[in-house]
């Protein structure tokens, strides 16, 4: 279990800690990687190097075994600084299905290396262009062949497997039943195994997107993984997937909230040294009342996200907090860019400004990792007791 009592000190230490080193990187930097759509490796290396992408990892596998809040404390200090946690928060959420459902020995090999930066796992590879939000849907196979499974299929939007190590995968290993949630299996495939002794059988096209993601299409033509690196039970690979949503929900969320503070602050700054008629611009209310307002969205949508981390780490049900949060961060945030982006005026469409960048970067939070509709429907079905709709 992850240290649930983790202080306001020690939260406000990690943040300044991560505060510092993001100050390394300034916005000509984020803009030059998202002007070339290239990977930040600099920026991701100095964070694995310092240990804030290791901090769920338990201590006896050489990370900092803190919980959730403090991970979306460091998202949310990449984001508040300018940069783009995009780069690397999937090592934060996606590792969690190794660590609760792997074996020991996967445990054991896997996760001391991704705690000490050896070793990268940053790819999710889930999403199916049929199937979309309808995860039960998808149809890449995995097909036994004595001690391995063959991997069959296409995805989409699998972000940064170029520059993982490893990669989750989920792939279905029996025909659709009446339970939809059976039938799909989680696998830990070793893309450094793949690439080295099973040259074509993996195929990643990179997709050009309006911000820097670093997402890919990716085909698995017979890509053979040990049986042995199944994480948990065959069949069961659904619920494992599930368990970690709420916990990439919180941390999006604090990402989120991290953009949100940032378009307030900027557009606090701009409207206080901009002068029009003789006198700061911020001095108007027309000005002024949006940016009010855009920040006590965002500090209403910030507690929500403590709310939700605080019941993660306890171990307690979060399912409805955690998708409020990622919502309400998610409104927040664009609600904000929007204001930062009247504020500066046409100066808000100059890449030198950097708000045009963070405005693309903010935009996708209301669609991913879950559409804001489909929260609607969660707790209009599950908090809210009404009929579902699908």
């Amino acid at each position: 279990m992850p240290d649930t009592a983790t202080t306001g000190t020690d939260l406000d230490d990690l943040r300044a800690r991560t505060r510092a080193l993001c100050a390394g990187f300034p916005d000509a930097y984020w803009r030059e990687t998202d002007r070339d759509r290239r990977y930040p490796r600099e920026f991701v290396d100095t964070l694995t190097a310092a240990g804030l992408l290791s901090v769920l990892v338990p201590t006896e596998y050489g990370g900092a075994g803190l919980g959730v809040t403090a991970a979306s404390v460091v998202m949310e200090e990449i984001n508040r600084s300018g940069g783009h946690s995009a780069a690397c928060h999937a090592q934060m959420y996606t590792m969690g299905a190794l660590l609760r459902h792997g074996s020991q020995a996967l445990k054991d090999t896997y996760l001391p290396p991704i705690a000490s930066g050896e070793l990268r796992l940053q790819a999710f590879s889930i999403t199916e262009s049929a199937a979309g939000s309808d995860t039960t849907a998808i149809e890449t196979t995995a097909t036994r062949d004595g001690d391995d499974f063959l991997i069959s299929g296409h995805k989409n939007w699998t972000s940064r497997i170029a520059e993982s190590d490893l990669a989750l995968v989920l792939a279905r290993t029996s025909e659709k039943a009446a339970d939809r949630t059976r039938g799909l299996t989680l696998f830990l495939l070793d893309l450094r195994q793949v690439c080295a002794e099973q040259p074509g059988t993996l195929e990643v096209s990179p997709v050009r997107t309006m911000f820097n993601y670093a997402t890919n299409q990716v085909t698995y033509r017979g890509v053979r993984v040990p049986a042995d690196h199944v994480v948990g039970q065959v069949d069961a690979g659904f619920r494992y997937v599930i368990d970690g949503w709420n916990a990439e929900r919180i941390l999006l969320a604090a990402e989120a909230i991290g953009d949100g503070y940032w378009f307030v602050e900027r557009a606090v700054a701009y409207a206080t040294g901009r002068e029009v008629f003789g006198r700061p611009i911020g001095a108007n209310q027309g000005v002024q009342f949006p940016i009010a307002d855009a920040y006590m969205k965002v500090r209403a949508a910030d507690l929500m996200r403590y709310e939700a981390a605080r019941l993660f780490d306890a171990g307690e049900p979060c399912g409805a907090e955690a998708n409020m949060a990622k919502h309400l961060a998610s409104e927040a945030s664009w609600a904000a860019a929007n204001t930062a982006l009247d504020t500066h005026g046409g100066n808000g469409f100059v890449d030198e400004y950097d708000v045009e960048r963070k405005f693309r970067e903010t935009r996708l939070y209301q669609v991913a990792p879950v559409a804001n509709n489909m929260v609607k429907a969660f707790v209009a079905t599950k908090v809210l007791g009404l009929p579902r709709s699908y």
